[in-house]
């Protein structure tokens, strides 16, 4: 049958790429006021992973591109407005793109991860783009980047270097994290690690909040945290970067080198990544055993041609983290900086191959992802024997075919496959071994007319869980489950333009999410979290009904979002601990006794609503007062008390001034004031609230040129007052780190000042 498959497989293949017609797409781009010529700037095709730099004559050219086909092109400039617009490269000849001139150069953007990729004025979906640069300077990880940056993205931390994403109030498996087209698999239900994913692989990130069930099935039921990677060069051309940063609070180093390069449509591009810091230090001293150390290699190998493309991805990444095994009473502070990590630590390891295709079939085309990724999570009590050692490996496919474009309506239908297998091979037992399958059918229409956009679509999905039974000294440590799970869901979208500077957009929809293996076989100690867990095979899906609706503004003076949505769940899981319930387990290290705190997984009926938005104004060309805000209340129905682990209410300020200064590109001076709002709304039966508190921060940076390349250089400070506070989503502050003391707890990070680089090079052909 794998042959047969193969076979099929290389059949189609070949008689795509027989049959394809070779086509050029050429055009220029002008100043729209002057009619100059714009050297340098950046025309891309996002569905075909390609751009190009117009030349010194304001230039650009696609070879090998289909000869057929509607596709969005993208035009940036530095100082002007982005342009997005579909072109039918059937009838396109020489394009002129006119730009015009504006102090916010991106605020129509594409957006990729939705069914069909679009500008933003036309996607109805609540999206955010983060772009490369603004995923450099202080931050330990990728998910900490973006919650600096996205209104309605926050952070569940544990110190440094361990993040897991929030959106509106859902985390852990609520969140869909793709890369290279593959939803990352990483046992994503465990508090005490994060995304496997190396933060500056990123081209730009795309954050979609609300519910996407529609096109990624069961987990994306808070939103989708979309990974982009750098768009092959130009024929001919390699392109190169490396940065690197220095943060004094923890002696974080960071260094990335890529190379990538593009040889008659034969592209190839490679990465590899390094951090490494000591124990963060708090206001109150070093918090013991905290450092971490990670290595990241990624890489591509492909072919684009005017029939598509084929893209080979991999990545090997690897994080090393130090924890403080701390009880009430001991001291949690120290002085030492050292890079050594002692026990216990924790090793994760994260292969991934991802096969990415994008077959060209006149004005159809068929995106297939293939994926096969393999996670390893060791914790390390006292030796460098594993005493907890989960191995999952999982396979996975999506396919999704877009039809020709009949009277305006865009239609895809799209089939999803994966099969995962996690087996224990440590001494110590919290999961049992399972297998997951999943597969799942949709399909969606999109039209668009005058300044109107309607989209809708169904899907439907089959998730079976299988946990192993297993004993133990012949004591039944899992009893085993065999959960099957199936569900329907829907989603409507609509947006309007009033005008080139006034858009609406909206969406209603229901989504589901099935249980994972954790909540449904628990049953041992959480190291990383000191609680003993205690799973249920009985829990249903849970079952969203979801709306929102946001108003987007932006003309020169002032550019802003404000949304607002409303979530109701049903069947709402989360693992609570009641009335002090405790479990005795035996330490094998000591033969002693320890008690832990039982939390058992349960289900309520819960509702979360809340809004956010940003709002920017420019007084005059070189001065931005930027700022960002959110909020959401979250309830648990069905005991009338506040639901765990949601963000307190946050407002960012941002004032940046950029004059123009000889001899200096991008020159900037900001200042900002990070304000976060008391979190009393919180579940009394195994938290305590959050005090407000704010921070601030400072930057400045500028590119200056060493022969024909531009080099980047910036320093940021970060609660420069070192102010002492605990996060509302911190793992480590009282109340979360131990039940039996609430006042235990670690501050989050002091003072931080980071300098750093960035220098892309390459040639221009």
């Amino acid at each position: 049958m794998k042959l047969k498959l193969i076979s099929c497989f290389l059949f189609l293949f070949i008689q795509i790429t027989a049959f394809a017609d070779v086509n050029i797409i050429k055009g220029k781009v002008i100043d729209a006021k002057t009619n100059e010529t714009l050297i340098g700037a950046v025309v891309s095709i996002p569905d075909l992973h390609v751009s190009v730099a117009t030349n010194a004559n304001g230039e650009f050219t696609f070879r090998s591109v289909p000869a057929t086909g509607k596709y969005v092109m993208q035009v940036q400039y530095l100082s002007y407005k982005t342009i997005t617009r579909v072109v039918d490269f059937y009838s396109a000849t020489a394009l002129v793109f006119a730009m015009e001139t504006s102090v916010v150069e991106a605020r129509e953007v594409v957006i990729t991860g939705t069914p069909i990729t679009s500008s933003s004025k036309n996607n109805s979906t609540s999206a955010s783009v983060v772009s490369k640069e603004q995923l450099q300077g202080a931050s330990t990880n990728l998910i900490d980047a973006l919650a600096r940056q996205v209104p309605g993205l926050g952070q569940i931390s544990t110190g440094q270097g361990i993040s897991k994403p929030v959106i509106r109030g859902l985390s852990y498996n609520r969140v869909v994290t793709l890369s290279d087209g593959v939803k990352q698999q990483g046992q994503q239900f465990g508090d005490e690690h994060g995304i496997e994913i190396d933060q500056f692989q990123a081209e730009r990130v795309e954050v979609l909040r609300g519910a996407a069930s529609l096109m990624y099935g069961s987990d994306a039921l808070g939103g989708v945290i979309n990974v982009i990677d750098p768009p092959s060069p130009p024929e001919g051309n390699i392109k190169g970067e490396i940065l690197s940063n220095y943060s004094t609070n923890s002696g974080l180093i960071n260094t990335s080198l890529m190379l990538t390069g593009n040889e008659s449509g034969f592209v190839w591009r490679g990465r590899g990544s390094y951090q490494n810091a000591h124990s963060f230090n708090t206001p109150a001293g070093y918090y013991a055993n905290s450092g971490f150390n990670q290595t990241d290699f990624n890489g591509m190998l492909g072919v684009n041609k005017s029939w598509g493309y084929s893209h080979l991805n991999f990545s090997y990444f690897k994080s090393n983290i130090g924890f403080f095994d701390a009880e009430p009473g001991d001291n949690l502070y120290s002085n030492s900086t050292s890079r050594t990590l002692d026990y216990p630590k924790q090793d994760i390891r994260h292969y991934k191959l991802a096969f990415n295709n994008n077959f060209i079939m006149g004005g159809s085309s068929l995106k297939l992802d293939i994926g096969f990724q393999k996670n390893q999570r060791r914790e390390l009590a006292d030796s460098p024997v594993p005493s907890l050692f989960f191995d999952l490996n999982t396979y996975s496919l999506d396919a999704k075919y877009y039809t020709h474009e009949v009277n305006g309506w865009h239609p895809v239908i799209g089939f999803s496959a994966s099969l995962g297998h996690s087996v224990n091979k440590g001494v110590e037992l919290l999961v049992p071994a399972y297998d997951e399958y999943s597969t799942g059918a949709f399909g969606y229409v999109k039209k668009t007319w005058d300044q109107n956009t309607f989209s809708a679509g169904l899907r439907i999905d089959y998730i079976q869980n299988k946990g192993k039974q297993q004993n133990v000294d012949g004591t039944q440590v899992f009893s085993g489950f065999d959960n099957k799970f199936s569900n329907l869901s829907g989603a409507i979208g609509y947006t309007h333009a009033f005008s080139d500077a006034l858009n609406f957009k909206a969406n209603a929809g229901t989504a589901f999410r099935a249980p994972n293996p954790a909540e449904l076989g628990s049953n041992g100690v959480h190291e990383g979290t000191s609680r003993y867990e205690i799973g249920n095979g009985e829990l249903a899906p849970e079952r969203s009904y979801q709306a929102d609706a946001t108003l987007e503004y932006g003309s020169g003076f002032v550019t802003g979002s404000f949304g607002i949505y409303e979530n109701y769940i049903h069947n709402y899981i989360y693992a609570s601990n009641t009335n002090n319930e405790q479990i005795i387990v035996t330490d094998e290290a000591t033969g002693l006794p320890r008690g832990y705190d039982a939390y058992r997984y349960g289900q309520v009926n819960a509702s979360l609503y809340g809004f956010e938005g940003n709002l920017t104004l420019h007084p005059v060309s070189f001065l931005h007062f930027e700022n960002t805000f959110s909020y959401t209340r979250a309830q648990n129905r069905s005991f009338d008390r506040p639901l765990p682990l949601i963000p307190a209410g946050v407002l960012h300020n941002t004032l940046r001034f950029e004059p123009k200064v000889k001899g200096i590109r991008d020159f900037y001076l900001s200042a900002g004031i990070d304000n976060f709002f008391k979190q009393t709304r919180v579940d009394a039966t195994f938290e305590t609230p959050a005090d407000a508190y704010t921070l601030l921060n400072a930057g400045i940076g500028a590119t200056f040129k060493i022969g024909a390349q531009a080099l980047k250089v910036y320093v940021s400070g970060n609660n420069l007052t070192n102010k002492r506070y605990y996060d509302a989503l911190s793992r480590l502050r009282p109340g979360r780190y131990s039940q039996e003391d609430p006042t235990f707890g670690v501050y989050n990070p002091g003072r931080n000042i980071t300098f750093g680089f960035y220098l892309p090079f390459g040639t221009n052909k």
